[in-house]
């Protein structure tokens, strides 16, 4: 059965910096195309950033170009997100997700001072 599972949301001072992580299993990383969406109060579900099957390949919003870096680790099935300089606008529910059809179950990001 194919598991996403997201931890290290939490509270953190507009400057800051958070790492995210997505356990999976069931697949393998190169198996699918990975990434990161985020949802905030209100508003749509959008990419973050995304890294290929093959890992050849990223993708970030233009939001988070320069602040945020996805990477994964093929050995323990995670994929990463590093988020610095985080802003109050990057609040919201972080997803994980692969092949665009199987999502965690969030984790939540606040950034506040």
């Amino acid at each position: 059965q194919l598991q996403l599972v997201e931890s290290g949301g939490g509270l953190v001072q507009p400057g800051g910096s958070l790492r995210l992580s997505c356990a999976t299993s069931g697949f393998t990383l190169d198996d699918y195309d990975i990434g990161w969406f985020r949802q905030a109060p209100g508003k749509e579900r959008e990419g973050v950033s995304c890294i290929s099957a093959s890992g050849g390949s990223t993708y970030y919003a233009d939001s988070v170009k320069g602040r945020f870096t996805i990477s994964r680790d093929n050995a323990k099935n995670t994929l990463y997100l590093q988020m610095n300089s985080l802003e109050p606008e990057d609040t919201a529910v972080y997803y994980c997700n692969a092949d665009r059809q199987y999502w965690g179950q969030g984790t939540q990001v606040t950034v506040s001072s």
